[in-house]
């Protein structure tokens, strides 16, 4: 075990100072004030507001992004103390915008995770009248954390977006590896197994099956005005992908469990952390998976597909 790293105040003020600073350089550069949203998959909006123009389903990569700005008024907390996140959200013209669209029962929905992403935290802030963002926080590692936002501005035709900041965690450092790859999660008694893949740049379908002491729950609450919620986050830079399931409560065709299936694109080939948020009893807990999207494998099923005897001749070599 390496010795602990030991973050200062300090420290953890220069990190978030420098975080933010490569966002908002990377905000006002050329071009940036038509940058396009980032995505939301939930919604089937296509995005930019990323790294290079690239990863066009990913979110959370920068600070800014189609006018918009994220706000971290708190950028440092101390770690496993119980703290306050405050944040704003700023038009073009800096003011801090207080109307938004509902989406999935909120007007924000509020991403914490530690780079290692052996953190996470699903929130619900309260908005005061002048447009700032509070909620409470216990993050209980130090470290280096990604904070996203992800909303819609009020107005027709506004798009979803999802900005990122970095939030500095001090205390005793300790990285952990990423967890080794997994589908089945067991939480509370809970049993979540993961069926499906991740391909980067095509759209695929994941299925999670929640069973309880060996049987299927099939008694789901609704949950953000579904039966579960899916965040993928991208190992390295933590590049976010939010889906949401195939149907919703009351549609007449999609059942309270055992399964919840999704729709999700990967923004590139690589290992990425999933995170299923559901509901069951009245209490939301977490199932987390690590899964690896790759493309040989979907590539070949397409050519099968349209060129069989082509295919089938280059499996044979």
């Amino acid at each position: 075990m390496k010795d602990p790293l030991k973050i200062t105040a300090y420290a953890a003020a220069l990190a978030a100072f420098f975080a933010g600073a490569y966002g908002v350089g990377h905000a006002v550069g050329p071009g940036a004030a038509d940058a396009g949203p980032a995505a939301h998959a939930g919604h089937g909006t296509p995005g930019s507001g990323t790294t290079g123009g690239q990863d066009a389903s990913a979110g959370g990569l920068e600070i800014s992004g189609n006018g918009y700005t994220l706000d971290l008024k708190t950028p440092r907390v101390a770690a496993d103390r119980n703290s306050e996140l405050r944040f704003a959200i700023r038009d073009r013209t800096g003011r801090q915008i207080t109307a938004y669209q509902r989406r999935h029962d909120k007007e924000l929905h509020l991403i914490l995770a530690s780079r290692d992403l052996s953190t996470f935290r699903h929130l619900h802030p309260t908005r005061a009248a002048d447009g700032t963002w509070s909620t409470p926080a216990d993050l209980p590692e130090a470290g280096t954390y990604r904070l996203f936002a992800d909303f819609t501005p009020a107005g027709k035709g506004a798009k979803n977006l999802t900005l990122g900041a970095d939030l500095a965690v001090s205390g005793d450092y300790r990285p952990a590896p990423l967890p080794a790859t997994c589908t089945v999660a067991r939480v509370d008694g809970y049993t979540v197994t993961l069926a499906g893949r991740l391909h980067p740049g095509t759209a695929g379908e994941l299925t999670a099956k929640v069973s309880r002491n060996g049987r299927s729950v099939t008694d789901l609450d609704p949950y953000l005005g579904a039966y579960g919620h899916l965040v993928a986050l991208r190992s390295g830079d933590l590049a976010y992908l939010h889906v949401h399931p195939n149907g919703e409560p009351g549609d007449g065709r999609t059942k309270p469990g055992p399964e919840v299936s999704f729709t999700a694109t990967a923004p590139s080939a690589g290992a990425y952390r999933l995170f299923l948020d559901f509901r069951h009893h009245g209490t939301v807990r977490t199932a987390a998976f690590t899964v690896t999207a790759t493309g040989g494998e979907r590539t070949n099923e397409k050519a099968q597909r349209e060129r069989p005897e082509e295919a089938a001749a280059g499996h044979r070599h």
